[in-house]
Order: C-alpha cells, then sequence, then structure tokens
C-alpha cells in the first residue's frame, strides 16, 4: 500500500492533479517544504499545489521509491525538469527559465495515506539555474 501510494501521489503530481495529490495525503497532513515553513492540514497543502502550479511547471523524472516494511516510512529520490513561471516573493525573477534539480523526500504514512512529506532540494543551485 505504501508504494502504491507514494506511486499515486507523484503520478498525480507529474500530471498537475492537484487534486489527484490530496486524495493521498490525511486531513492533518504535515508538509515541509524545503527552505520554509511547516505546513499543517489539507487546506494549506492545497494552498501549496495551487500556487507551485501558477509559479512552475515541473516533470519528476528518474523516480526511485523506497519504502519500509510496515507500510509506515516511504522516501523517494528523483530528478526535478522545471520552468519558473511566475515569479516567486523573495526569488530571481521568472522568465521562463528552465532547470533541472536532483532532489528527493521523505514520508511518515498512516492508513495508506501520506501523513508527512519533508521535500529536500539545493535552493542554491536553483536560484544559480534560474539566475543565468
Amino acid at each position: 500500500m505504501t508504494r502504491a501510494t507514494l506511486e499515486a501521489y507523484y503520478a498525480a503530481f507529474n500530471a498537475g492533479n492537484a487534486q489527484g495529490m490530496l486524495d493521498c495525503v490525511t486531513d492533518d497532513i504535515e508538509h515541509r517544504v524545503n527552505e520554509g515553513d511547516i505546513r499543517f492540514g489539507r487546506e494549506k497543502f492545497a494552498e501549496f499545489c495551487s500556487h507551485m502550479g501558477v509559479s512552475y511547471r515541473e516533470q519528476l523524472k528518474d523516480m526511485v521509491i523506497f519504502v519500509n516494511e510496515d507500510a509506515t516510512r516511504g522516501a523517494a529520490e528523483f530528478v526535478v525538469h522545471g520552468e519558473y513561471l511566475q515569479t516567486d516573493p523573495g526569488l530571481p525573477e521568472a522568465k521562463g527559465q528552465t532547470y533541472i534539480l536532483p532532489a528527493g523526500a521523505f514520508f511518515d504514512l498512516q492508513d495508506g495515506k501520506i501523513a508527512r512529506v519533508t521535500t529536500f532540494y539545493n535552493l542554491n543551485d536553483w536560484i544559480a539555474q534560474v539566475s543565468k
């Protein structure tokens, strides 16, 4: 179940299907974004997905998913292939720049749904790529 949940979550991400991502998370999801604040709950997670859909167009490739034996923890490693569409406050100006960025995520799961996701990538690498 853990692997299937994570596969569905990332398939929804790659399809730009925020509702599909929301279907994979618990009501009290803990969302820990790289270099950012912790967001709690489906409403905050939905706001983040909406923002990302406007500011970025991303596809995750070379996906490898890891799961533990009791289906309570998971991890994923992947490469983000993206386009920066709309300027995010505090970041460089968006002009349609493209980027390729290694990234990963860690998960806690409860009853087959994602209860926590923590995402990691190198922000300085991303800034350097979109600042060229």
